[in-house]
């Protein structure tokens, strides 16, 4: 898919990976759709880019993920990609795992990219096409102790996605999924509960937000099935 022109929908769009590839999609032509609670920072950013929307919305709710599909129809009268970026961590050990704290996550991490991805499916069917890039985490490629309830949420994504790209193959909707190492953004200071696993210099080198943007956009414009972004462990 090209992007220039095209209607981008970007989740988790007020700072790290959704805030740079909302910059980055803008950057190519695309008219950007920012969601994200921080109203704030997504109307400021909407602000520096051109023809862009900020709509807050809290992707646990599923009638405020509804509500940003219909601004975006209603604004632009298309939609012709959908970033699932939004997601939260979870870093204790398993035997730490609050039930209500998982379910938190679950519903962020989980059922927030599936019902996102129900909502654009009519309009992109009707279009004829489109492209849906789920982010996932190169935790659930691991056995990493310390991310278990975390790293289960993005392998159930994992799986979500890959039904997804066959089921909705037919209708010309690509469904691709990104998965990142650790990267610089605000991701560790946001945990709900926990902190960084293998901290105090020891674990690999931190990606740059924009290098992972770039390997978003690269998936919406090659429809690729997937990108590791692989790091050494030390």
């Amino acid at each position: 898919m090209q992007l220039d022109g095209a209607v981008v929908i970007v989740t988790g769009a007020s700072s790290g990976i959704g805030a740079a590839t909302a910059r980055a999609a803008a950057g190519r032509g695309a008219k950007v759709v920012l969601a994200a609670r921080r109203a704030d920072r997504i109307e400021a950013l909407a602000a520096e880019l051109p023809d862009a929307l900020a709509v807050p919305t809290d992707l646990r709710v599923p009638a405020q993920i509804a509500g940003l599909v219909k601004a975006t129809l209603d604004r632009f009268g298309r939609v012709d990609v959908l970033v699932n970026n939004a997601g939260q961590g979870l870093h204790v050990p398993l035997e730490q795992v609050a039930l209500d704290t998982l379910r938190s996550i679950v519903e962020l991490n989980l059922y927030a990219p599936l019902l996102a991805m129900q909502a654009v499916i009519p309009a992109m069917r009707m279009q004829g096409g489109g492209a849906i890039v789920n982010v996932s985490s190169m935790t659930s490629r691991m056995v990493l102790p310390g991310v278990g309830g975390y790293s289960a949420t993005k392998s159930a994504l994992n799986m979500l996605s890959q039904v997804a790209r066959r089921e909705l193959a037919p209708d010309g909707i690509v469904v691709s999924t990104v998965y990142p190492s650790v990267t610089a953004t605000e991701f560790h200071q946001s945990l709900a509960a926990g902190g960084r696993v293998g901290g105090g210099g020891s674990g690999p080198t931190p990606h740059t937000a924009e290098s992972v943007a770039e390997a978003i956009l690269s998936l919406i414009e090659s429809g690729e099935e997937e990108i590791l972004l692989t790091q050494n462990w030390g």
